[in-house]
């Protein structure tokens, strides 16, 4: 049997780029994506990808050079997650969220090629390249190439640069052959896990993780052939859980929205039959408060895979009554998305309904692209009892987890360790085989799904001429689950009534991206410690008695402005969702 060698008719190297030739062929009059009044069909998709890519290698775009992109969820994120590996590119989706700085980081440390900007972000993408090419390298490093992407649907002639998207797809020649793929551990995608600009991690797939993932998705989340899928989630965070790609392969109907709101969600839900969803639960008060002439009947279910902070189960229950039949799935960025996902079981639908949404909302078993999922003592590795109680870090091995981090050896391999990826978050497994996750041993907040460090929030708050300790921690929020808690001793002589906690927060929002800005700052004077390390678990507790100062940053607002005011900062909010 080892004289039967691989050929080009047994061995194709994986890539989830052929899910695209296959619905150009398949579905090839089926509509692939909907946005606004523009409707387009996979045979149409295929052909704009192939033009797309033809224009990159016009550019001199070549393997393994970074397209970066700025971007909501428009048609033209969708066809670069076909077109710029088709030119042998890897593609770099930015969180729109992040401030010029970030941008700006990322930007360096990916070494982008081509630099792709909605219209909408153009002045946070030209303060970002301003602060390039103030403070980027010196060592002569030109800025990326500089395209902007119109509104296909009702363009507003908004320029940044000489290039625009539309005109790089019409110029592109469909007939020129895409980038062959030899080795399916090439990168297709480079994702980052934080905004910060002083050491970001960048995270790499390979073709044949990505292919692996979304394949996996599709199976245990049931997808069946041509679903309707409403894109509430950014692709920007983990590719959109690799949905960008398993849509194609279901030969299935992109619904995209450029606003997660909830009148823009109901709309689309109804007119084009919604099947498939994905979205934090932060996106479920927002469908649940919505106002009567927003809110539309739902008359068939709606499939809902969610992830970031476990949803309550009151939360889960409200959800189903309205329409939503919903999954809950845990992962990283590191995993390419999704890495358990909770599966139900025919003998739950026995159970009350307040059991059902508690099993729900454990993370569950591993997805079938993994190996293997445990929770280990993190010092001996050995794995702890299966008793839903014992505690230890998560860890995970399979073929959906990254490549690695780019340029980054020492986090690389502090990740990877004794065969496991160490995803630094604590839990427990059930009798069942079932992962419940309990804390984050990396000390992360996640505010409406968002990643927030809370070492990068104290890394300038340390800054302040005034702080002399700072510890950030997670405390209860009403909407977004959790947010940022600031404790704050001040230096000796340091004038209090000038270093208040509206002062702080309006620092921080000068410093810091506005999702990681402390919505609470507590002064002490003294932080609770033990060997001079703070004692965070005290803090924590102590959150569960505060009150969240949501307004001490914002300026009056006229009565008549508050509520648009509020509802443009609550689809701000819901844009991103970046860890699972």
């Amino acid at each position: 049997m080892d004289k039967l060698p691989k050929c080009g008719a047994n061995y194709v190297p994986l890539s989830p780029v052929t899910f695209l030739e296959r619905a150009a062929a398949v579905y090839s009059d089926r509509t692939s994506l909907v946005y606004g009044g523009t409707r387009f069909t996979w045979r149409q998709t295929y052909d704009r990808c192939r033009r797309l890519a033809a224009s990159f290698r016009s550019l001199n775009i070549s393997k393994n050079d970074v397209v970066s992109v700025l971007a909501p969820n428009v048609p033209a994120l969708y066809e670069m997650h076909f077109a710029v590996p088709m030119a042998g590119a890897v593609l770099n989706t930015i969180n729109t969220r992040l401030d010029c700085r970030n941008v700006a980081s990322i930007l360096i440390h990916s070494e982008a090629k081509v630099f792709f900007v909605d219209y909408q972000f153009s002045r946070l993408a030209s303060d970002a390249l301003r602060y390039l090419a103030e403070r980027g390298p010196s060592d002569g490093s030109s800025l990326p190439l500089l395209v902007v992407i119109d509104d296909v649907d009702a363009p507003t002639g908004i320029r940044l640069g000489e290039l625009e998207y539309e005109q790089l797809v019409a110029a592109g020649d469909p007939r020129q052959p895409v980038h062959s793929l030899d080795d399916e551990w090439d990168p297709i995608s480079l994702n980052y896990t934080s905004g910060t600009t002083s050491a970001p991690k960048g995270v790499v797939y390979s073709h044949r993780g990505a292919y692996l993932s979304t394949m996996s998705l599709l199976l245990q989340w049931g997808v069946g052939c041509e679903p309707v899928y409403l894109w509430s989630l950014p692709m920007f965070h983990c590719n959109g859980w690799t949905f960008t790609w398993g849509v194609a392969a279901r030969g299935g109907t992109n619904v995209c929205i450029r606003n997660t709101c909830a009148a823009d969600m109901y709309r689309a839900i109804t007119d084009h039959g919604v099947t498939h969803m994905c979205c934090a639960p932060t996106v479920f008060n927002i469908l649940l408060e919505a106002s009567p002439d927003e809110r539309r009947p739902i008359t068939a279910p709606v499939s809902v895979l969610t992830g970031g902070a476990p949803p309550p189960a009151a939360l889960l229950q409200k959800m189903e009554r309205v329409g939503f039949n919903v999954t809950h799935a845990y992962g990283l960025t590191e995993a390419t998305g999704p890495a358990l996902v909770c599966e139900w079981r025919h003998e739950w639908n026995l159970l009350t309904q307040g059991k059902q949404a508690e099993l729900k909302a454990r993370q569950g078993i591993s997805v079938l692209t993994l190996a293997e999922v445990d929770v280990k003592d993190a010092v001996t590795m050995a794995s702890v009892s299966r008793d839903g109680k014992s505690q230890g870090e998560i860890v995970l091995r399979g073929s959906s987890i990254m490549k690695g981090y780019l340029k980054n050896e020492v986090e690389t391999s502090k990740a990877f360790r004794e065969g496991w990826f160490f995803t630094g978050d604590v839990g427990v497994m059930h009798p069942d085989g079932y992962v419940e996750v309990k804390d984050r041993s990396k000390d992360v907040i996640i505010s409406g799904g968002e990643n927030i460090s809370s070492v990068e929030v104290e890394s300038v708050l340390y800054r302040h001429p005034a702080v002399l300790e700072a510890a950030v921690v997670a405390m209860p929020h009403p909407k977004w689950g959790e947010t940022p808690c600031a404790f704050l001793t001040l230096k000796k002589g340091t004038d209090k009534e000038s270093v208040g906690e509206k002062a702080i927060i309006s620092y921080c929002r000068e410093n810091l991206p506005h999702f990681m800005v402390p919505k609470k700052v507590v002064f002490e004077e003294e932080l609770p410690k033990t060997n001079g390390k703070i004692q965070k678990f005290l803090l924590r507790d102590r959150t569960k008695t505060l009150t969240v100062t949501e307004t001490c940053h914002q300026p009056a607002t006229p009565r008549s402005q508050k509520s648009d005011h509020r509802r443009e900062r609550v689809q701000e909010e819901v844009l991103a969702m970046s860890r699972l």
